[in-house]
């Protein structure tokens, strides 16, 4: 016999979720958020293989928090919200410090800073995606939002990017033979996630205005 969950059992569950604030994925989470100052300071002292120490630390916390959070039921509310607050905190700021010229030593290195056009195409779709997303929560009151693996890809790409160009910085040799490559493919995942997710976007209005006879959130 199959028992399926109450709507009462359901509020119970994110009763207790919302509960939940001094949790180790929690904590691990918040450490990686005062990481990003860290990192940022390693930089601008041309300390790169610091920062890139800091940055692969930030990137194990992410991995062990959702780990943890899985593994011995340590799911919450906040969590949900800081996480993915947290990685993008991180990689925003990691593109914009690095698109600088003054973080770098002189002569600048070939191909760096990175240029303004990759920065600009990474935070315009971190920023687009976020206000489509509140826009459609007003509009539908959908909110189960999950990425894509164009996405996964797409940020999976950024923090090797990152990893990469910081490790250019301090060996800065032989960069014009990978570094346009690199930038090339950051702007063009971003795009493409961007207009995956704009497609997305596009198809859940259009059902929500135009429901089927079947749609179940008409039931």
């Amino acid at each position: 016999m199959i028992v399926r969950p109450t709507r009462a059992d359901f509020q119970d569950t994110q009763a207790l979720m919302s509960s939940r604030i001094v949790t180790v994925p929690n904590m691990l989470t918040v450490f990686r958020m005062v990481l990003i100052p860290v990192f940022v300071t390693f930089v601008f002292y041309q300390r790169f293989l610091l920062a890139l120490a800091a940055f692969v630390v930030a990137g194990i916390t992410d991995g062990l928090d959702g780990l943890l959070a899985r593994r011995f039921d340590q799911r919450s509310q906040l969590g949900t919200i800081l996480d993915p607050i947290a990685d993008k905190l991180m990689l925003v700021t990691a593109f914009v410090v690095l698109s600088m010229r003054s973080v770098f030593p002189q002569p600048l290195p070939s191909h760096l800073p990175i240029p303004f056009w990759v920065t600009i195409a990474v935070i315009s779709r971190d920023v687009f995606i976020v206000v489509g997303a509140a826009a459609i929560n007003i509009m539908t009151g959908f909110r189960g939002f999950r990425p894509s693996w164009l996405g996964k890809l797409n940020t999976t790409v950024q923090i090797i990017a990152i990893g990469i160009i910081m490790f250019a910085a301090s060996v800065p040799y032989g960069t014009g033979y990978y570094l346009p490559t690199l930038y090339a493919t950051v702007f063009a995942l971003a795009l493409l996630s961007g207009a995956h997710y704009v497609f997305f976007a596009s198809r859940l209005l259009n059902e929500d205005r135009n429901p089927s006879p079947e749609d179940p959130r008409e039931t």
